[in-house]
């Protein structure tokens, strides 16, 4: 890097997350980017478990060899509340948001200077899913999450070239950036980041995704949270729709789409045209039972337990749509304030 190099605020929001923060500590210790030039904020949302000793005991032993390491309070314990807080209070040129369930790279931060200073405003990398441990149970399921049938087509989860997208993991935005876009709508949760970094395209700056900037996101190990993580997405993805539907897309209603044909075509089940019920989930499996012969494929070392992979797929898309469901129904008794880009 020839020009001269920014302070960097690097911040993480968490809640109850002790089993996986050591860890993301631990990366951020080891990064090949200028501890001097680094501001660690971290934001604690209320745990009940240790999370915020771990955060207090890091900048307590290590706060002298970073620009500064801030720990912080977050009383409206949603992310969005999260961010606001950081966006407050971070002294950086260049603010990147990192998830408390991540892993980074070695040269996570200073590839992400890299790419800002090569002209971006707003940026992110690669992020492709691991797991703890290698049971075949925990195997199965990322499986499940890294399958395009099962979670998503994201350019992040897989990329490999440099391009521009609609939103992007662990973003790292210019402190003109975040001046200019104001903050995170607090009403949000889960899809925060999909109406902030629609703001942001609206305001006239583009989302570079660069694959040199590398993490990592644990997949959750227990089936029950999976499913817990998934239906939570599709309530806020349906309660999202209504708030900024320009930050949604087709792709994110698809569960919703199927919950209701499952629904429709069980009714006219019920009255003697049983062949559409039939035919929807005879192509359904055929579409599970493919992608599982993709996906152990991929894997190289077949299990009996990758053969639950169809059924955890459906489990994942009638989660997420029952979400979406219950989502949508709950705008008529919550409903939530239009982002201030929308007309």
């Amino acid at each position: 890097m020839k020009k001269s190099l920014p302070i960097i605020s690097v911040c993480v929001v968490a809640y109850n997350e002790e089993e996986f923060v050591e860890d993301l500590l631990d990366d951020i210790l080891v990064q090949t980017y200028p501890r001097r030039l680094t501001e660690l904020i971290f934001v604690d949302s209320l745990s009940t478990d240790g999370t915020m000793e771990i955060f207090k005991n890091f900048r307590d032993r290590y706060s002298e060899s970073f620009y500064d390491v801030k720990v912080l309070e977050n009383p409206g314990k949603r992310l969005a509340a999260g961010w606001n807080e950081v966006i407050g209070v971070f002294s950086g040129e260049i603010l990147v948001r990192v998830d408390a369930h991540a892993r980074l790279s070695g040269s996570f931060v200073e590839e992400t200077v890299r790419c800002q200073q090569s002209g971006e405003y707003v940026c992110g990398g690669r992020r492709p899913n691991i797991i703890v441990g290698n049971d075949p149970m925990s195997s199965t399921l990322l499986m499940a999450e890294q399958s395009m049938f099962g979670s998503s087509f994201a350019t992040y989860r897989s990329g490999e070239k440099r391009c521009y997208v609609k939103s992007v993991f662990h973003a790292a935005y210019r402190r003109e950036v975040i001046e200019k876009v104001g903050p995170f709508n607090a009403a949000l949760g889960r899809t925060e980041d999909n109406e902030y970094n629609y703001r942001v395209q609206k305001a006239g700056y583009k989302i570079c995704f660069e694959p040199r900037i590398l993490s990592y996101q644990h997949t959750r190990p227990r089936l029950s949270k999976m499913i817990k993580q998934k239906y939570g997405n599709g309530y806020w993805i349906a309660r999202t729709l209504f708030v900024c539907p320009g930050c949604i897309s087709l792709f994110h209603l698809v569960p919703f789409a199927f919950v209701c044909a499952a629904v429709l075509t069980a009714v006219m089940a019920g009255f003697g045209w049983w062949w559409f019920a039939a035919a929807m989930w005879a192509l359904y499996f055929a579409f599970a039972v493919a992608n599982t012969v993709i996906s152990v494929k991929k894997k190289g070392d077949f299990q009996k337990k990758f053969l639950l992979l169809p059924l955890l797929f459906l489990l994942l898309h009638l989660s997420y749509g029952a979400g979406s469901v219950v989502g949508f129904f709950s705008l008529i008794f919550k409903p939530i304030g239009r982002c201030r880009n929308e007309k």
